[in-house]
Order: C-alpha cells, then structure tokens, then sequence
C-alpha cells in the first residue's frame, strides 16, 4: 500500500459489472497530489463508471478505492465524499442561468446549494476576496455581473469550473470540459486547468486529442474497464494497441 500513501486517488483492483457485463475490469491506477491527469478510451472503456466510482455513485464489485492515501471510498455515500473534497464536473454544464456570474459562484461558496437559502446569507469580505480571485483564474471578471444565461457555451463551462473551486475540493473530476468549444475556448480551457493544477489534483476525461496534447500531462488509456497503456501522449500514441483499439478508428 505503498503507492497509496503517496496519492490523492489509489485505485487497485476495482471491478464493477452491470447484468454481466463488466464497466470496469482490474482498474488499477494512482494519482499524486497536486497532479493533472488526462484519461482517454474508446466509448464503453469504463471512463464515466470509474469516475461513478470515485464520487460514490456506483459501488464497486472488488477492489480498493482509496482517497489522500488511508480514507476508503467504497464506505461512503456522495454527500459524504463530495464533503471530503472530492468535486465532478459533467460534460454539460449546470449553472443557475437566471443568476449573475457572481451569485453562482457566491451561492457555491455559501455551501447550500439551494436558491432560497442565499436570500438570506451574506458573504463575508474574506469570501468577496475568494470570488474575485476564482473569476480571475476562470477568465470571467469582465463578465462579473452578467446573467449566465448569456454566457457562451465556453464560459459556461468556466464558470461551472469557478463553483467547483469554490467548494475548494482537493481533487476535480472533469467529464469533456472542451466538447462544443471553439478553438480559442479550447485553448483558454486548457490554460485555466492547468493554472489549477498543483493547488488541486485533476482528473480530465476528454476525446479531443488536441487538448489533451495542450494539457502536456500522463495520460492514461483505458480500455473494456482497464488501463491498456500510460504514460505521455507520444507514449501511448505510439503504443500500437492504443492505435488499433482507439487512435486509429
């Protein structure tokens, strides 16, 4: 257990079936504190069950889910595990359209994800300095004071990113943050993960292998609920299992 007390996220051996089929099969991998990791696979690799996994959606048949080295996923519930710091990003973003950019982020700070309570809680100057600081790292100060619902697609995922970091978890789950970007959002997205990246352990899921060449991180490829290469993206892009299974479709 070595490798897990020097991890934000250990997985060994974890196996889940669904009516006989199995979603993920012996996955094993680490993550390190602070790290930024790209996962990649064909569709059915086991990508969104793993990350079910993670969050507490789904229980794992066998093996070991193990967070900041010694805390045991597999025990708790979602609430419990999104408590712990432990925040997902899904590929379509939910924020709250009738709201500005500065109350979605205020309410995500407040803890109580519900409208009604932020009518009656106030931020605090401590706080007001913490929102001011996430709309920087998401690109949206000029946009402050906008309704979201106005926002591009591209901002919308930024600031759903912003809410996230808002709840300061130590390690983000990120579901295909770029798909129906434009290349300029594309590339900005790849800097605001990375300039989160060292402060917060990420875990980026995406297809777009142009992003994730941007990202320049270990990138991780799994296939029928396994990892079938790691290392680089020259690495796996060269690994000619990883070509015939998935980069050479």
């Amino acid at each position: 257990m070595e490798l897990a007390a020097g991890s934000i996220l250990y997985l060994d051996g974890v196996s889940v079936s669904f009516d006989g089929f199995k979603a993920l099969n012996d996955l094993s991998f680490t993550v390190a504190p602070g790290e930024m990791r790209a996962i990649i696979g064909p569709n059915g690799a086991g990508k969104t069950t793993m990350m079910d996994v993670v969050t507490g959606k789904t229980r794992p048949d066998t093996g070991d889910v193990l967070f900041k080295g010694d805390c045991d996923l597999t025990r708790l519930d979602e609430a419990q595990i999104a408590q712990l710091g432990i925040g997902r990003k899904f590929q379509k973003p939910s924020v709250y359209e009738k709201l500005t950019v500065t109350e979605n982020i205020s309410l995500a700070l407040s803890g109580d994800r519900s409208v009604y309570a932020s009518l009656f809680w106030r931020i605090s100057p401590a706080q007001q300095i913490r929102v001011e600081h996430i709309l920087e790292i998401i690109r949206l100060t000029p946009q402050r004071d906008m309704i979201a619902a106005r926002l591009s697609h591209g901002q919308k995922q930024w600031l759903e990113i912003g809410m996230l970091l808002a709840q300061d978890p130590k390690l983000l789950l990120v579901d295909e943050p770029v798909a129906g970007m434009t290349d300029a959002e594309t590339a900005a997205t790849a800097e605001l993960l990375k300039s989160i990246a060292g402060e917060h352990s990420v875990v980026v899921v995406e297809h777009d292998m142009a992003f994730v060449r941007e990202l320049d991180v270990k990138v991780t490829v799994l296939h029928e609920g396994s990892v079938l290469s790691e290392g680089s993206l020259d690495h796996v892009s060269a690994d000619q299992r990883v070509i015939e299974v998935y980069l050479g479709r």
